[in-house]
């Protein structure tokens, strides 16, 4: 088995004011040779957009993009005529293909807006842009995981496709419980909130474990938690 730890407090980060960024991987003015990315996940953003703020319009191409909200919602507009608010329980996955534009906006005037936003390299250059969102039943992940993203080749049932072979699933830990995570390619653990040991390593809240070299992995709740797990090509 080989672990790769990142703790919460060795993440970049940026603020400018309108937005407060901690980057897990190289992104913007955070360049660090030695965090690059994990396998085929190149971003692992946590953002907090202050209210009546937002990100203006900008482009993507070739890069699946998921975004979960942790608090808060924000509001979402793309160059497909999709204009909708992701909100907590939703997940967002856009394949930027060939190329977009969207842009992104806290609606609120007083609350701050937090969510994770994941750039995944897909296996297929230059496909079709595609978008989508779906809101996931909190009881389905409640001590068991949730798979919330998955291979458009390769389906799982209730999630939503990216071009990749990878999963992200997320599960809500109970304090006591214990329960094993079967690995399809490498796994990158991410702990969004609680205590929870992962193959003998204590994680705390935004601290990541990167595994490889392994096929399955103990998880241990010490306290409630609510835990993200990014399973990915490594090559």
């Amino acid at each position: 088995m080989k672990k790769t730890i990142h703790k919460a407090d060795t993440r970049g980060h940026a603020n400018h004011g309108w937005l407060k960024s901690h980057h897990t991987f190289s992104f913007a003015g955070y360049q660090n040779i030695e965090r690059m990315n994990f396998g085929m996940l190149r971003v692992l953003n946590d953002d907090v957009v202050q209210p009546k703020m937002g990100f203006g319009t900008h482009p993507h191409r070739n890069m699946e993009i998921i975004s979960i909200p942790i608090s808060g919602a924000l509001s979402h507009k793309d160059s497909m005529d999709n204009k909708r608010a992701i909100e907590v329980g939703e997940v967002q996955v856009m394949s930027a293909g060939t190329g977009l534009t969207h842009s992104e906006f806290n609606d609120s005037k007083t609350d701050e807006v937090n969510f994770l936003q994941l750039w995944i390299i897909p296996e297929k250059q230059e496909v079709e842009p595609y978008y989508n969102q779906k809101f996931f039943e909190e009881e389905e992940r409640k001590n068991k995981f949730q798979t919330l993203v998955s291979p458009r080749t390769n389906q799982v049932e209730g999630s939503l496709p990216i071009n990749q072979q990878g999963y992200i699933a997320m599960i809500d830990l109970d304090a006591g419980i214990d329960t094993e995570y079967e690995l399809k390619n490498g796994a990158y653990f991410f702990l969004i909130d609680g205590e929870v040991e992962v193959a003998d390593e204590i994680l705390y809240k935004r601290d990541a474990i990167g595994i490889t070299e392994t096929d399955n992995i103990v998880i241990k709740a010490i306290k409630k938690s609510k835990l993200l797990v990014i399973d990915v090509p490594m090559i």
